[in-house]
């Protein structure tokens, strides 16, 4: 097997603290670099990473330069895991604030229909049918959630969805595949073992995609 890493990049929006999410892409077979230019973290990279720690409309100005580029290395199959706030920008904007998103799955990010918002703390998975393969690796059933905001998608995107999750009375996507893209609207890297398993488990699987070969 080759000894070569998998290259790991982590779109910065400059929004705050990324340390507990380098701390769970970082292992034996990857190389964990942070990149504020969303041209240049698609580029020389095995697997982007689209962190849950900011607001919508900053990052989406901070992503407007590089956004056709990301957009379409995703659409080409490049592996990506967005989180939280990086699930969100998938879609194509949010009432949060102004801004483009991604675009990789149609609709929009409105505010949970709740009278507890934000959803901070643990909540279940509840999961469609089959399940995906990353979900039963790691067997992730509770997640750790903070957010104010949820995806909505409409159309054929609604079919991409693999998990959804119930705040209140509001059921709303916890997790959506489409293609390598992967999105959860809970925090993996928060959600102990099970969480940290779910995020190794998408490391795996992005590097089977790196002909070049990867170590694991």
């Amino acid at each position: 097997m080759s000894s070569s890493p998998l290259r790991v990049t982590v779109f910065d929006y400059e929004a705050g603290n990324l340390h507990s999410l380098v701390k769970s892409l970082e292992t034996d077979f990857t190389e964990v670099r942070v990149e504020t230019d969303p041209a240049a973290a698609v580029r020389d990279t095995d697997a982007l990473v689209l962190p849950g720690v900011g607001a919508f409309s900053p990052a989406a100005v901070k992503l407007a330069s590089g956004r056709d580029a990301m957009r379409d290395a995703l659409l080409g199959g490049l592996p990506c895991l967005g989180i939280c706030l990086g699930m969100q920008l998938l879609f194509d904007g949010s009432e949060e604030g102004p801004g483009t998103g991604l675009g990789v799955l149609s609709g929009q990010v409105t505010r949970l229909a709740a009278e507890r918002v934000p959803q901070i703390g643990w909540n279940t998975l509840e999961d469609t049918t089959p399940r995906d393969t990353l979900l039963v690796e790691s067997d992730l059933q509770t997640a750790y959630y903070a957010n104010s905001f949820v995806c909505r998608p409409t159309g054929e995107s609604a079919r991409h969805v693999i998990a959804y999750t119930t705040h209140e009375r509001d059921r709303f996507p916890a997790a959506v595949r489409v293609g390598n893209v992967v999105g959860t609207q809970f925090h993996p890297e928060k959600s102990s073992a099970a969480g940290v398993r779910f995020v190794r488990a998408f490391l795996r699987e992005a590097a089977s995609h790196v002909t070049r070969g990867v170590g694991l």
